[in-house]
């Protein structure tokens, strides 16, 4: 670059003046709910605000121990839910991050320094390889400028540009360097739309948020229907509307699941903490079991499905090929062929004619400058052709030549694409095969770079001509009459798991489409490599998609797709063309381009090496290994997980049968029958025995085949689910409950139309329905394991937590009958032996009808051939 060029750029005062008009350079940084209002928003959803109500009843019922129980409840799920689920909505401020601190900016002739939010626009702003593009920029001098747009077009290779072409803000100086008037500041630049595009995205609603409210609503108006209905009883039977009143709250209070969401927050975090075991960081709990639902996957492909590192795989020459084998950036690796001499002669000149190294950092080889120039080097040493002699000439790379050439000894070396140097060489012959071998390069998805010379001496008289007159040489009279070297084909290798994942997510019945900014032919190679791309599949341009969302989505949904060339209102609209058919959709990405996709995909999944912040910011998942196979693991865990919240709902509305039998009993009898259990000791069946098993159940391992079938479109609570609590579990523990609670009378003496002793006698009867139900609820939990094999083929130890949660259950129920203040409080005592032994068979009681209902259902599914 010409240093002494006439002065361009602004007056100090001009610049001040602007600064003044315009504002800052700075990005517009979104508003978000305060810490408050956030914190309080977990205590006044439905639930909650239900949850408190049936506290405040409690009081007025007179049960002020039920209340504080409640309300000690209802806090520690909102802190904990408050805990896991805060997520900082701070896209938009990650992306200030991208804007540099310092800017070289040229003003009253003179280059001077100053802050990133003080370039004004009409700034002459001086860029070079290392920097950070602060504004947007039109281009006034440039020499061998490349830039790295990757976060903003998807584009994987540095674009070249001069003098006229942009320079978006938030783009990376690869190679080169220019000055370049700036056209945008702030809100106004291109990194600025994006980020509006993404704080005006709303993340969809959540498959199981939508689902909890749901059963939320269900169990709420099941519980005061009944509470009233029982309220009508009372007053029926002749007890006083005051005491009707406070039984009804204390049968609304007691159907109120006050250990629901903890149970699913905390079943949700043991499945965050497994994906996490599987460098799958979850940023939103929801998204756990919602990834169990996804039915769709739009995939990047630069670092994504393949590994964002170039390298050289083949060298042709007229004389030969060799295949290069290597890993990545590193110097070592195998040549196989039969040219390695007029190979290693390409691999010379094209190093000579680069300025990016492969360099060596902490144990680990990368790019140094342009990617592309780094595997040239790295192939320099492979194949022995190192040199760094000095040139003497250099015509840097332009977007018109498309060629960049050196002089170094007595040669000029040039180095360009294909088209733009193969023309100029002498030989038609070996011309037309290299012309071949680029096609049969590019087919394989190979990117393709010629390499040519000429004697230095031959070009003398033009560098002479030009020096005498005192202006620079014109690159285009040196570069003809040229010897072809020969070509070379480099690829960015597609991740080896990647193939293995997709098989995986067809045979789960999950759609897989890429979204690249690349161009076609190179993402249809690499899509036909890894077997994304079958005979069905689709090819598309992102210019050449249909308006209409219909007719999108019903273009789109099919497995197999390829779509280049996408710009981020492409993603934009395919996210929510395929979510309009119906989709639960996984976006992944890396780039700041992703972050309004991320955030309207059902499920946005960030790179966590490769990925900018504001990608993983907008996203809810986070690959640690950028790994495409991670998240199909991640897709098992949250089919495991969904499975889980099934097995414990199972769980616990089994509990609740069982809960509301002596209530309608004591009802159907108007009256005469004693309550078998209080709501204090409902309240401790819900939190003080049941919570444990049913968190364990929450954590129970995923099943090998849980990808051996497409997505489970159903309801959390089903009428499988509904069947085979209210007809099996559920009666048959209700059944030894109440068997439980009249065998103590019977042997104290109790005959059919005597009164019902009270005293001692009721408060042992009391504490055998009580065991009864905690004994029904530890099979019923091993029950649950499965949903097709009996409880004693389960296996005892496959879930160690639970068995570990059903002996620590054994415990309390000890302490809940044998603590003197604690059975006092609760209203019962120690069952009588007799009591004791009815209430055991409550375990084979539930196993045998569990068993018999699941040889039922086998037998449906799979009916005897007729013999």
């Amino acid at each position: 670059m010409d240093t002494t060029a006439p002065p361009i750029g602004l007056s100090e005062r001009e610049a001040a003046a602007r600064l003044e008009r315009d504002g800052p350079n700075v990005l517009p940084r979104a508003g978000h709910p305060s810490f408050v209002r956030r914190l309080v928003g977990e205590f006044v959803h439905f639930f909650a605000l239900m949850l408190w109500a049936a506290g405040v009843l409690a009081f007025v019922a007179g049960m002020p121990q039920l209340g504080v129980a409640i309300f000690v409840v209802v806090i520690v799920n909102g802190l904990f839910a408050f805990a896991q689920q805060q997520r900082a909505e701070r896209a938009s401020e990650r992306l200030q991050a991208m804007i540099p601190d310092a800017v070289t900016v040229r003003r009253d002739g003179v280059e001077v320094v100053v802050g990133a939010a003080q370039v004004v626009v009409g700034d002459a702003v001086v860029v070079s390889s290392g920097d950070r593009v602060p504004a947007d920029l039109r281009i006034i001098e440039a020499e061998g400028l490349s830039l790295d747009e990757s976060m903003l077009t998807g584009e994987s290779v540095p674009v070249a540009a001069g003098a006229l072409d942009p320079a978006w803000a938030g783009t990376f100086v690869v190679n080169g360097n220019a000055v370049g008037e700036c056209v945008a500041i702030g809100g106004a630049t291109r990194l600025a739309g994006i980020a509006r595009l993404t704080e005006t995205v709303h993340p969809p609603r959540t498959p199981l948020a939508a689902e909890l409210d749901r059963i939320v609503r269900t169990i709420a108006m099941i519980a005061v229907g009944v509470g009233v209905a029982f309220f009508v009883i009372t007053l029926l039977v002749g007890t006083g509307a005051r005491n009707g009143f406070l039984f009804a709250v204390g049968v609304t209070v007691a159907l109120v699941p006050e250990g629901l969401l903890p149970t699913v927050t905390l079943s949700l975090a043991m499945g965050a903490q497994n994906m996490a075991r599987h460098h799958a960081l979850v940023r939103n709990l929801e998204a756990v079991e919602t990834l169990g639902s996804v039915t769709f996957i739009c995939t990047d492909k630069t670092g994504t499905l393949t590994h964002n590192r170039m390298s050289v795989t083949t060298v042709w020459t007229p004389f030969g090929s060799v295949t290069i084998e290597g890993e990545g950036y590193r110097p070592d690796g195998v040549v196989i062929g039969d040219a390695v001499e007029p190979a290693r002669a390409v691999a010379r000149a094209a190093r000579l004619a680069s300025r990016g190294r492969a360099v060596e950092r902490d144990g680990e080889w990368t790019a140094k400058g342009d990617p592309m120039e780094a595997a040239i080097d790295a192939l320099a040493h492979r194949i022995e052709g190192t040199d760094d002699t000095p040139n003497t000439f250099h015509a840097p790379f332009d977007p018109d030549r498309r060629r960049e050439s050196v002089i170094v000894g007595e040669w000029l070396y040039v180095k360009g694409a294909p088209d733009s140097v193969i023309p100029l060489t002498t030989d038609p012959v070996a011309a037309a095969a290299a012309t071949e071998a680029v096609a049969t390069m590019a087919a394989g998805g190979l990117r393709c770079l010629a390499v040519a010379r000429r004697p230095a001496a031959a070009v003398a008289p033009v560098l002479a001509h030009a020096a005498e007159s005192d202006e620079p040489a014109n690159p285009a009279d040196l570069e003809h009459e040229l010897e072809l070297l020969g070509v070379m084909g480099l690829e960015d290798p597609p991740r080896a798991e990647v193939a293995d994942a997709l098989v995986a997510c067809r045979r789960a019945g999950i759609g897989v489409a890429m979204l690249t900014g690349d161009h076609p032919a190179t993402a249809e190679a690499i899509a036909r490599r890894i077997g994304l791309l079958g005979p069905g599949g689709l090819v598309v341009e992102g210019p050449d998609l249909p308006d209409d969302p219909a007719v999108l989505g019903a273009l789109l949904d099919r497995d197999g797709v390829v779509v280049s060339r996408v710009t981020p209102a492409d993603k934009l609209r395919i996210a929510r063309a395929l979510q309009q058919r119906g989709h639960v959709l996984a976006m992944t990405g890396d780039g700041v381009n992703d972050g309004p996709a991320l955030r309207t995909a059902d499920i946005g999944v960030a790179m966590g090496r490769s990925g900018t912040d504001v990608a993983r910011e907008a996203a809810d998942l986070v690959l640690l290994d950028d790994n495409f196979a991670t998240i199909v693991a991640a897709i098992a865990q949250g089919r495991g997980t969904f499975a889980n919240i099934h097995r414990f709902l199972t769980y616990h509305l089994t509990d609740n049968v069982a809960e509301l039998t002596p209530f309608v009993v004591w009802a159907l009898s108007g009256g005469r029958f004693p309550l078998a259990l209080g709501v204090l000791q409902i309240l401790c069946l819900d939190i003080g025995t049941d919570l444990l098993p049913a968190l364990a159940l929450g954590a129970e391992a995923t099943g090998a085949d849980v990808l051996d079938r497409p997505p489970e479109r159903r309801h959390l609570i089903d009428p499988s689910l509904v069947r085979r609590v209210f007809g099996v579990l559920g009666p048959a523990e209700a059944a030894v409950e109440m068997a439980a609670f009249l065998t103590v009378f019977l042997v104290a003496g109790w005959r059919p139309g005597d009164a019902f002793p009270g005293g001692q006698v009721l408060l042992q009867a009391s504490g055998a329905a009580f065991t009864a139900v905690v004994l029904g609820q530890a099979a019923n939990a091993v029950a649950c394991r499965s949903a097709r094999k009996p409880a004693w083929r389960v296996g005892w130890f496959g879930n160690k937590l639970l068995t570990a949660s059903i002996g620590f259950e054994l415990v309390v129920l000890a302490g809940f009958l044998g603590i003197p203040p604690v059975a006092d409080l609760l209203d019962h005592a120690a069952p009588t032996l007799a009591g004791l032994g009815v209430a055991a068979l409550a375990i084979p009681a539930v196993w045998s009808a569990d068993a018999t209902h699941k040889w039922f259902r086998a037998r449906r599914r799979h009916p005897s051939p007729v013999r």
